[in-house]
């Protein structure tokens, strides 16, 4: 195996550092040039309805700095939707959001309201957007995600992450990866992956792309944020196959 398997760096936690203390710094568009030299493919951020971290002036520059590819993780609504209508990002991804939790939990729910989400993701396309959809790795919502219009999915890795030992964890997300490119969906993941479990995320063939931002954060204040980006795409192409 030795296809190029994209990493998307989520640079949200570079904002969670400067909103502790409501300052100016760190700014997270200074880390844009950073992620990119270091080997990123892509510069992921979310602008959460809260504003806990990511703020719509980061998304702006960010947007702007970018010179790969920038994925805007949104939550379904007019408002979220209307933004990257105006940014135009090369994709939005859609994820859930509950204000109690600290971050994201699980997949989105796409029999909750699928006329509402078959919309959003109409608009995105209509806009010139990829439209993604962060969900669980289940038949049910692979599906279900296909049939709403989506261009690509993202499998969610938490359940993998928090028991990588248990077979059935990363058997799902083999499975789910292997449904969903069959029925003609760009398959990506995240949550939870660190260069020391990655490993077996990474070599699904299917998955095409690594959406990857806490670990890449903490890891980055001991050794720098462009070791730590190097260090992971070694981890991921290692376990492509790849030199």
């Amino acid at each position: 195996m030795t296809q190029h398997q994209r990493l998307y760096v989520n640079i949200d936690h570079i904002a969670t550092v400067r909103q502790a203390r409501r300052g100016h710094e760190p700014v997270p568009v200074d880390a844009v040039s950073v992620c990119e030299r270091a080997g990123a493919d892509g510069i992921t951020a979310h602008l959460r309805e809260d504003r806990r971290h990511i703020q719509d002036a980061d998304i702006d520059a960010i947007a702007a700095a970018v010179t790969t590819a920038f994925n805007l993780e949104i939550a379904g609504t007019d408002e979220m939707i209307a933004l990257a209508e105006r940014i135009r990002p090369l994709e939005a991804t859609l994820v859930p959001e509950r204000r109690e939790e600290v971050t994201t939990e699980g997949g989105l729910d796409v029999n909750a309201s699928p006329a509402k989400l078959e919309r959003m993701i109409r608009r995105l396309r209509d806009a010139g957007v990829r439209a993604s959809l962060f969900i669980d790795a289940d038949p049910v919502s692979i599906t279900r995600s296909r049939e709403l219009g989506a261009d690509a999915v993202e499998l969610h890795t938490g359940r993998y992450a928090h028991a990588p030992a248990d077979p059935a964890t990363i058997a799902a997300l083999r499975e789910g990866a292997a449904l969903a490119r069959s029925l003609g969906l760009a398959v990506h993941a995240g949550h939870g992956l660190t260069t020391s479990n990655v490993g077996p995320v990474a070599a699904i063939a299917e998955i095409e792309e690594l959406n990857i931002g806490h670990h890449v954060i903490s890891r980055a204040i001991f050794v720098g944020l462009d070791v730590a980006i190097m260090e992971l795409r070694a981890a991921m192409d290692a376990a492509r196959g790849r030199p």
